[in-house]
């Protein structure tokens, strides 16, 4: 493998590592406040650390009134609708059973990616598409979820998170090209600031419990907890998925969100004690396997991109 490919994909893996563990780091921040207001700070934290180095002029962002308006798009997808619905889904269920269904990313990039990249899947690619649709079912089928009960009411919300993934995983692609991968994170993650702490705040103002905005922080967990989420699962995952989104498809980028899965399940384990069962790891394996199937197709092609 040349060196060009191992940056890329090492940027991939460390991508699916942050976001892996970033669902532990959200359910610990939810024992000490509600998801807006871990989304408000942890984009403050964001904002602020990625300001500096502009401020200081070590960083020069290159961006007028048109091009945010351009790039809004995206920033609704990632991070707003992104972690915004994975935020309040984590309040129902399990980090476990959230990194389960974010592996179901793939598929929804796959069909979008054949909807609006016009990228046609083959009769195996269809097959394995299948087969990750029906162990993402088996599991919740196995687990005897209620349509009434507020677990699944958890479940649908992830499930919209993984969509709005996968659209901004379309949508990125095409912006790579456009923009400078700084460009691109600085504008989304102001985007996030803006967007949560209006509605935190909006929120707390109209409850008349303005104080709780800021009692999270004399809480250390939280405190760890919204650094990492602030700087490494915002910051960091924004430069490499936009960095390796400028040079793979959308696809194959996909992909790797089911290493995040596998660490998520296992950090969920050993930090939260949740349990996972059988049909978890048999669900989690069709999963992935699917996964596998349907970029089979793309392996070729991606790999002479990477050469050029």
């Amino acid at each position: 493998m040349k060196e060009k490919s191992i940056k890329i994909y090492s940027a991939a893996i460390l991508y699916s590592f942050i976001i892996g563990l970033s669902f532990l780091f959200v359910k610990v921040a939810l024992k000490t406040t509600d998801p807006l207001n871990i989304l408000a700070h942890r984009f403050t934290v964001s904002f602020i650390v990625l300001s500096i180095p502009i401020l200081l002029k070590y960083i020069k962002i290159n961006l007028t009134r048109e091009d945010i308006v351009s790039i809004l798009p995206l920033s609704i997808f990632y991070p707003t609708l992104f972690f915004a619905f994975q935020s309040f889904g984590l309040v129902y269920i399990s980090s476990s059973e959230a990194g389960i269904i974010q592996a179901t990313i793939p598929i929804f990039t796959i069909i979008l990616a054949t909807i609006f990249l016009k990228e046609k899947a083959s009769l195996v690619q269809k097959i394995s598409l299948a087969l990750s649709v029906i162990g993402v079912i088996y599991i919740f089928v196995s687990k005897g979820v209620s349509f009434n009960s507020n677990n699944f009411i958890g479940i649908i919300l992830v499930v919209i998170s993984a969509l709005s993934s996968a659209c901004y995983n379309i949508l990125a692609r095409k912006k790579t090209k456009d923009y400078r991968v700084i460009d691109l994170t600085y504008a989304m993650i102001f985007v996030g600031f803006i967007s949560f702490n209006t509605l935190s705040l909006t929120q707390r103002i109209i409850n008349g419990n303005i104080n709780s905005y800021f009692s999270p922080f004399s809480e250390p967990s939280f405190l760890i907890s919204i650094f990492y989420l602030g700087i490494l699962s915002s910051i960091v995952t924004s430069f490499l998925s936009t960095y390796v989104l400028s040079k793979i498809e959308a696809s194959k980028m996909s992909v790797f969100n089911n290493l995040g899965t596998l660490i998520t399940m296992i950090a969920g384990v050993i930090f939260l004690n949740e349990n996972i069962y059988y049909y978890h790891i048999i669900g989690t394996i069709l999963i992935i396997l699917g996964v596998i199937g349907t970029n089979l197709k793309l392996e070729k092609k991606n790999n002479k991109n990477l050469d050029e």
